[in-house]
């Protein structure tokens, strides 16, 4: 059983997102939902306006965006992708298809591939706004994440919390320092990565959120196999994707579920901000992101959850 754009998932939970939850299949549907064609249709939507005003790009780009061209940076987007890794990732898929955009008959090689990187720019923007637009809830949340990483690291230390398995984590980010060590036959490069450094305050900033879902995905992961442990059930996992035997496959399916909306209803963001004031009296944390209404129980109705 694989999760469905699982980290996305965990950021819905987290916000009680009920658009974004649907959109990963939170709640039941008679068909699994999926995401990269939601944010697939935002995109098309944009790009249909931008061509009616006459925009050259989006012109360019006039059937030639799929759902594989947007799903790589759909799939990111929860581990804090940049524009740069974004553009990127559609500039690769884009020159898969450039046979398809529609080009003046009278560019050459070089002029291509210009405008294929200006599309990659034009289509990432677009692309991340709308994952912004379906998934409001999980930007607010990585905003907040990020900002509070940021207040941590200016007085020079690590990121650090407990997930709710009572798991300490420690981000290790620091400003190696390098030394030059000439020998007889060679120069050698040598790098100090101690505790005693300066804090990265940009690699905290960035990786503390997508860090911080990993650690709820593990905490899901483990607190399945802790109950699966307990029922005499086999049980393995890589991630999001769960294994057992076909005869204990419906329990397995029920006992993630009760474990996920088991692990939600806690007060996630709250804990975490309470632990971060009590541990830094001195800094002035933002407010949590307000929640949604999304309905946690529903998970326990939602067949294409894990499917």
């Amino acid at each position: 059983q694989d999760g469905s754009c699982n980290g996305l998932q965990h950021y819905a939970a987290l916000g009680r997102d009920e658009f974004g939850g649907a959109a990963v299949n939170l709640t039941p549907h008679d068909k699994p939902q999926d995401v990269y064609s939601a944010v697939l249709k935002l995109v098309l939507e944009k790009l249909e306006a931008a061509e009616g005003e006459g925009n050259e790009l989006a012109l360019m780009l006039k059937g030639v965006v799929n759902r594989k061209v947007v799903k790589q940076t759909v799939m990111t987007s929860v581990y804090g992708v940049t524009f740069i890794g974004a553009r990127d990732q559609i500039r690769n898929r884009l020159r898969e298809r450039k046979g398809q955009m529609n080009f003046a008959e009278e560019y050459d090689v070089k002029e291509v591939e210009a405008k294929v990187t200006e599309c990659s720019k034009y289509l990432a923007l677009l692309t991340l706004h709308s994952i912004t637009d379906l998934f409001n809830c999980a930007k607010d949340i990585m905003s907040w994440l990020g900002e509070s990483a940021s207040l941590i690291t200016s007085l020079n230390l690590p990121v650090c919390w407990v997930t709710p398995l009572g798991l300490p984590v420690v981000q290790p980010y620091r400003r190696p320092t390098s030394y030059r060590v000439n020998t007889v036959l060679q120069q050698v490069t040598l790098l100090d990565q101690g505790d005693q450094l300066s804090v990265h305050n940009t690699r905290h900033r960035s990786a503390f959120p997508p860090n911080f879902v990993h650690s709820l995905d593990s905490t899901h992961m483990l607190l399945t196999a802790i109950q699966c442990k307990k029922e005499g059930i086999t049980y393995a996992s890589v991630h999001d994707s769960y294994w057992t035997h076909p005869g204990t496959m419906d329990r397995m399916n029920e006992i993630l579920r009760e474990e996920f909306i088991g692990l939600y209803e806690r007060p996630i963001l709250e804990e975490l901000a309470d632990s971060f004031q009590r541990r830094f009296p001195e800094i002035e944390f933002p407010p949590v992101p307000a929640r949604g209404n999304l309905d946690l129980q529903l998970v326990r109705e939602s067949k294409y959850f894990f499917a």
